[in-house]
């Protein structure tokens, strides 16, 4: 798919999914693009991964796993969108209905704004319920700053790799770009852990993510920088620093840069040691702001993310009015 057919679907695909999101109703009668693919994980994790099987041929088949996964993303989205061609001139529109599935504007804004209201409406037991539907770690031992930090920090993340990364796949390739990295994100989340189970087997699916998602989390932090300058409460100066001091010091690749951004800009500290299940895990600060964080800064969080996706859709925008004019 040329530039000029990608980047006016990535448009109409990002208004679309900030619109009316993912409906529930649809949800409920079909699943989602991701529940699909995270089928298909699952299954090939049961039949590939054993444990009677090497490391190094258990990591052979989570590369096998893997481009089984990728293969039939590939066959799938270039099927619809021969079909959806069958519209000719009205095409676009069922093509930036299924891109907008891809997309996860609009949930990750209520996700992250219910954290926000469980603190004010039910104190510390009301925000650990709400950002327990968004982080991995353990919410009992977060206070009521961890919670607040950990709706900000998964806001950031969520931004680059559920709302930027797609974005940049769709316009870079269409449908079957915007696929193939749902696919490949999808599969990090489910086995590129390092749990005994997924450590070998997860390897590639790993390892591609931190691939695909790099050029998306450094423009995510870019976004972020410009919104902050357009926001009177944010530091556009104090993000940039952050993010040339900070972003590297993460223990991802990829999530210190959004997360850095979003630090510098709001004047806070994120990351650092968490804890997920039992587990320490020793991190990175991002930024030199102050660590206690209240449901007051995810609502300023949630306002330069707003600012954010609009700058995003003008990229988009001015992407698209380009590539029709060449």
């Amino acid at each position: 798919m040329s530039l000029s057919a990608s980047l006016p679907l990535l448009l109409a695909a990002l208004l679309i999914e900030a619109a009316i999101g993912y409906p529930a109703r649809l949800f409920a009668w079909i699943g989602h693009p991701v529940t699909w693919i995270g089928a298909l994980i699952g299954w090939l994790d049961r039949r590939l991964n054993r444990e009677s099987m090497s490391f190094a041929m258990r990591r052979m088949a989570g590369v096998v796993a893997l481009l089984i996964l990728l293969g039939l993303a590939l066959v799938a989205s270039v099927a619809l969108v021969a079909l959806c061609r069958l519209a000719e001139p009205l095409a676009l529109l069922p093509l930036a209905l299924l891109a907008s599935s891809l997309l996860a504007q609009r949930s990750l804004y209520e996700h992250v704004a219910r954290v926000a209201e469980g603190l004010g409406q039910g104190g510390l037991a009301g925000g650990r319920k709400a950002v327990a539907m968004i982080v991995g770690r353990d919410p009992e031992s977060l206070d009521e700053a961890g919670v607040a930090r950990a709706a900000i920090e998964s806001l950031s993340e969520n931004f680059s790799d559920g709302i930027v990364a797609p974005a940049f796949w769709l316009g870079l390739g269409g449908l079957p770009g915007g696929a193939l990295y749902k696919a490949i994100n999808t599969a990090d989340s489910m086995i590129g852990h390092k749990s005994p189970r997924h450590l070998a087997f997860g390897w590639a699916a790993a390892r591609l993510d931190d691939l695909v998602n790099l050029p998306a989390s450094r423009l995510t932090a870019l976004l972020l920088i410009a919104a902050a300058a357009l926001d009177r409460q944010a530091d556009a100066g104090g993000a940039w620093r952050a993010v040339r001091r900070d972003a590297s010091r993460h223990r991802s690749p990829n999530a210190g840069w959004p997360e850095a951004a979003m630090a510098g800009a709001l004047g806070l500290r994120l990351a650092g040691p968490r804890v997920y299940g039992a587990v320490r895990v020793e991190d990175g600060w991002m930024g030199d702001g102050r660590a206690e964080a209240t449901a007051a800064d995810i609502r300023r969080a949630l306002a330069l993310y707003r600012r954010a996706c609009l700058l995003l859709w003008g990229l988009a925008a001015i992407g698209s009015a380009a590539a029709l004019a060449i």
